[in-house]
């Protein structure tokens, strides 16, 4: 089959490389210059499966809440806040309801752990080199915080994750470079859980996708999908504003929030805003202390990533707001974290080093999961809306795609990922 794909992030790019092994004849459509340049650019690199669930739980609502005066919030809204924006929320906010929880985290974690399994064996079939570093932990600084993530425990043993909830001293032992003046109770350790760099993996599975035949046409929008023609693509060049058109047996959108427009006039209404985060990445100043790999700060949930030669700082979720306006004071909490955690680690702008300073956009569903398959409409499809988990659900995601396209039952349960959820 002769397929599109719109969109050039992991999600695309994964997608376009298992339809192009396949042996589909693939064409990729992305605005920017190259690949994974948006949301997959700078993200924590976290691949915790037990950890991907929904935005949207109970007790969100209060906690946003007592958010609102502390300097350091992980979560915060932003003026100015539009319609599209005010209508998610209404929607994430009866997502918290327990029932409604319970069933989209399953979905995740599903598709999660699939994912992973994908992710290991593209890299080992493709034999692809990428910084990566084994092992997690997340940071409990009190006693009250180590009480607060007794309910995420729970959910890890559900679902069969192993860790271990050990003391401060082992903690050290794992992460030699944790900042001696910086107490805390404890921390759990995931051993199987990792951070990969996202963009690296994106890069070299590109490539293996263009060795298969599959091209990629970078600098080009595409405009909203014909209802007549659904499968025609009309795209203009950003460079010469030359305009094109090409018909395909199939179209899967994996864009960014332009994507909700793309498909409207096919009748579809996709619910996706904008839960932006923020990053730095700083060269490592002295290997001894620098993280081996990653941990996560679970009463600021930000992390802290070791990423080959670099530190990636990682966090914040901010709802409305403009896209090139960065917060100053999200990008102080992550080098405070850095600071409290591994103070050594990283050479920053102080010290005359390049430090790169991002804001991304994660279009985000307000119920938490993606939306992955048919869409009624023939020959399009969807694979998008994975939010801040895009990394961690995207090989996953694009075998499944792959898979339903060419008339096979996916290798994982897919129930309520499909836009029959959106009703």
């Amino acid at each position: 089959m002769r397929i599109a794909i719109v969109g050039a992030g992991i999600v695309g790019v994964t997608t376009a490389w298992e339809l192009a092994a396949d042996g589909h004849e693939v064409t990729v459509f992305e605005r920017r210059g190259a690949a994974a340049l948006e949301t997959s650019f700078a993200n924590a690199g976290v691949v915790a499966p037990g950890y991907v669930t929904p935005w949207a739980a109970p007790g969100m609502v209060a906690k946003i809440g007592r958010y609102v005066l502390s300097r350091h919030a992980p979560v915060r809204f932003a003026w100015p806040i539009t319609m599209r924006e005010l209508a998610w929320m209404w929607a994430w906010r009866r997502a918290c309801r327990l029932e409604t929880y319970l069933a989209n985290r399953a979905r995740m974690q599903r598709l999660a752990f699939y994912s992973r399994e994908r992710l290991h064996a593209v890299t080992e079939r493709l034999q692809l080199e990428y910084d990566r570093s084994a092992g997690y932990m997340v940071m409990l600084r009190t006693e009250r915080d180590r009480r607060l993530a007794q309910p995420g425990l729970q959910v890890l043993r559900d679902a069969g994750v192993r860790f271990r909830e050990i003391e401060a001293d082992e903690a050290r032992a794992i992460e030699p470079a944790i900042n001696p003046d910086t107490p805390f109770s404890g921390a759990i350790h995931l051993p199987d859980d990792e951070v990969a760099n996202c963009r690296q993996f994106a890069l070299l599975l590109k490539n293996q996708a263009q060795a298969r035949g599959a091209r990629f046409e970078f600098n080009v929008t595409v405009a909203p999908l014909s209802a007549a023609e659904p499968t025609s693509l009309v795209f203009t060049s950003n460079d010469t504003g030359a305009t094109g058109a090409h018909r395909f047996d199939a179209v899967v959108v994996c864009g960014g929030l332009d994507a909700a427009q793309m498909v409207r006039p096919l009748g579809l209404r996709i619910p996706l805003a904008a839960v932006h985060g923020y990053s730095i990445s700083a060269p490592i100043r002295d290997r001894l202390n620098a993280p081996r790999s990653g941990i996560m700060d679970e009463r600021y949930k930000v992390a802290i990533s070791r990423l080959g030669n670099r530190v990636r700082v990682a966090g914040s979720a901010e709802i409305g707001g403009r896209p090139d306006v960065k917060r100053a004071s999200a990008i102080q909490t992550l080098y405070k974290v850095l600071h409290d955690w591994f103070p050594g680690a990283a050479q920053l702008a102080n010290t005359g080093a390049a430090v790169q300073e991002w804001k991304g956009a994660r279009p985000m569903m307000p119920d938490g999961p993606p939306v992955i398959g048919a869409t009624g409409v023939r020959g399009v499809w969807l694979n998008l809306g994975h939010g801040s988990s895009g990394w961690a659900l995207s090989c996953g995601s694009a075998r499944v795609v792959a898979d339903l396209i060419s008339g096979r039952a996916p290798e994982v349960d897919i129930e309520g990922l499909g836009v029959e959820r959106l009703g």
